[in-house]
C-alpha cells in the first residue's frame, strides 16, 4: 500500500482499537500463560504493546512489563487507559526490531498477528534474532498469529463491517498469495464526521515458516496450541499460539 509505514496502523486505529478489538483474544488466559512462563514477577517484553490491552493486566498480576510500539497515538491511549494510579508499564516508542530495549527478559510476547506487521520476511527474521539477543538463557518468545488460509484467492474484497443509523464501516482488502501480503482499509462514513480511512497491511507467514525463522535465531518449538487457553492445535485450527524456547530442545532449564 503506497505511503503505508510503521506508524500508519496505530495512528489509524488508536481511537477505536479498544472498542473494536476488546475480545480478540482471551486476556485472562494470556496473563496466565505469561505468568507461567516468566514467573510471578518475571520481566516481560511485549512487542506492539498498543493501548495496553494485555500489558496493563500483566503488570497488575505482578509482572514487570516493558512494551514497545511505533505509534505515539497508541502509547497515549495506553497512558490514558492505565491512569494515574494504575499498574506500572514501562513504554518505549520505537521500532520492534531495531529499537528494542535492553534485556535480559524472561519472556517476550507478540500477540494477535503483530509479528505480521513487519512487512517483509527479512525483517521478520531479524525480529526473532533481536528478541533472542534480549532473552535470558532458556527464555521464551510467545507468538500468537493466524494460520493463513492457503485457499484464499488473489484479489479484492469489499464487505460491511458494521452499520448503524449514523455510521457505516466498510472493509476493503486486497489479498496477494504470491507475496503473502494482505492490505486493506476500513472506510468509516459518519453523519457528523464525514469519511475516515483506517489502513492496515500484513505480510503473513505459515507456522512452518515462523518455525524456520525461530530455529535460525536459536529457538525450538516448546509447544503449540490453538489459543492462549491451551486448546489443541490441529489441521483445522485457524490460529496458533507458539511458545519458542531459546536453546536446543534437549537442553535442561
Amino acid at each position: 500500500m503506497h505511503g503505508y509505514d510503521s506508524t500508519s496502523y496505530g495512528d489509524g486505529f488508536a481511537d477505536v482499537y479498544d472498542d473494536w478489538y476488546a475480545d480478540v483474544t482471551d486476556v485472562d488466559a494470556t496473563v496466565d500463560r505469561i505468568l507461567d512462563l516468566a514467573g510471578p514477577s518475571g520481566r516481560v517484553l511485549e512487542l506492539g504493546v498498543g493501548t495496553g490491552r494485555l500489558a496493563i493486566p500483566m503488570a497488575a498480576a505482578g509482572l514487570q512489563v516493558i512494551g514497545i510500539d511505533s505509534s505515539p497515538a497508541m502509547l497515549t491511549k495506553l497512558d490514558e487507559r492505565r491512569g494515574t494510579h494504575g499498574p506500572v508499564v514501562t513504554t518505549v516508542c520505537g521500532d520492534m526490531v531495531d529499537q528494542l530495549p535492553d534485556g535480559p527478559f524472561d519472556t517476550c510476547l507478540v500477540a494477535y498477528n503483530t509479528i505480521f506487521n513487519l512487512l517483509d520476511v527479512d525483517t521478520q527474521r531479524r525480529c526473532f534474532s533481536e528478541v533472542a539477543s534480549r532473552l535470558r538463557p532458556g527464555g521464551c518468545f510467545v507468538v500468537e498469529a493466524i494460520v493463513p488460509d492457503d485457499e484464499a484467492p488473489k484479489g479484492h474484497d469489499v464487505s460491511v463491517r458494521s452499520m448503524s443509523v449514523d455510521r457505516v464501516v466498510l472493509s476493503v482488502s486486497d489479498h496477494d498469495p504470491a507475496e503473502q501480503r494482505t492490505s486493506g482499509q476500513f472506510v468509516e462514513f459518519t453523519e457528523s464526521g464525514g469519511v475516515r480511512l483506517r489502513p492496515w497491511s500484513i505480510r503473513w507467514a505459515t507456522p512452518a515458516e515462523l518455525d524456520e525463522m525461530a530455529a535460525a535465531a536459536g529457538f525450538h518449538v516448546e509447544r503449540r496450541d490453538a489459543d492462549m487457553a491451551g486448546a489443541r492445535f490441529d489441521d483445522h485450527a485457524d490460529h496458533h499460539v507458539t511458545v519458542y524456547r531459546l536453546g536446543r530442545a534437549d537442553d535442561t532449564h
